[in-house]
């Protein structure tokens, strides 16, 4: 095994793609790096996801500038997580929303993420000297709430806890289009350190439920048409199954984080190997199914310290 994390030792650019999927609606993606949805309204656009930095939140500006000129008025974020936050002051968004929960994560726990996912991914932190400090939210929701761009109506709702236990989706009714965040994944591993493997399946299926024709997930490709959408939906549930059902036996009989890891390998590596940033996920996600399996349901918050202990685990 590596004696640094996978992603610390990506430091190639990524393409990136901006791709309509549906009728003034765009996923900003770049090859397994975290995406961006954008919503252009009657009035004003709507940025989903921030991105890590102002430096990577102007890419997604020069995209936005290339298919409209209206001003952007709103910013939401799925959850707390610094490479989807830490870009927020960029867009100069008047109103910045979470959900309530996704806030108090930020309270709880969000200098420490930003800690850890700053040494995790030293590329997407290229000019983090421009952060300001943590993104809070201007509004929050429990629940759900509505937003207009004009008439264009925009849903943003909690349908269950996955990636994390503050996430929300975004749906946009008159084009049957979603914005789910880091729920879905496409051809990239789902990130399970802050997760919840025993409702996350579920909280899948509401999605499903809900017959949507395009998906902008957290990770991959842009999903246009049911049949690339239903593929995604199965094979995150996949990865996130396969993940714990391989781990928590090891939990249950007190095995070592190092004998789950090899479990886990078994299972997911013929199946989710070649997936973006597949390695570098892999600790996280053990770690956290073996806390799960053993009954912790509030994920344990990730330092630095404890990233680096971890990992000495695993070297074992």
């Amino acid at each position: 095994m590596s004696k640094v994390f996978a992603s610390q030792g990506d430091m190639s650019e990524k393409k990136i793609s901006f791709t309509e999927v549906g009728r003034g609606l765009y996923a900003f993606t770049a090859e397994g790096d975290p995406n961006t949805g954008v919503i252009i309204g009657d009035d004003s656009v709507m940025i989903v996801e921030a991105q890590a930095t102002p430096r990577l939140a102007r890419k997604v500006i020069e995209c936005v500038r290339g298919v409209t000129d209206k001003p952007i008025s709103h910013l939401v974020l799925t959850h707390y997580h610094a490479v989807r936050v830490l870009g927020a002051a960029e867009y100069g968004a008047e109103q910045i929303i979470m959900s309530d929960t996704a806030r108090s994560m930020v309270a709880e726990r969000g200098k420490e993420d930003w800690e850890s996912e700053f040494t995790r991914f030293p590329r997407l932190f290229q000019g983090h000297e421009e952060i300001p400090g943590l993104t809070w939210p201007t509004s929050t929701f429990t629940g759900s709430m509505s937003v207009y761009l004009g008439k264009r109506r925009i849903d943003i709702m909690q349908l269950g806890r996955a990636h994390t236990a503050g996430d929300a989706v975004i749906y946009v009714g008159d084009q049957n289009v979603m914005f789910t965040g880091d729920i879905v994944e496409y051809h990239s591993a789902c990130y399970c350190g802050d997760g919840h493997y025993g409702d996350w399946p579920a909280t899948l299926e509401r999605i499903r439920a809900r017959q949507v024709d395009a998906i902008a997930p957290g990770r991959g490709d842009a999903l246009v048409g049911r049949e690339m959408v239903d593929a995604a939906l199965d094979s995150t549930a996949d990865f996130v199954t396969s993940t714990y059902r391989s781990v928590a036996p090891v939990a249950y009989r007190q095995g070592s984080l190092k004998e789950a890891m090899a479990a886990c390998r078994q299972i997911c590596d013929p199946k989710f190997g070649d997936y973006a940033i597949y390695e570098h996920c892999l600790p996280f996600n053990v770690a956290r199914a073996y806390d799960e399996a053993l009954g912790m349901d509030t994920p344990r918050i990730w330092t630095a310290e404890r990233d680096a202990a971890m990992w000495e685990a695993l070297q074992g």
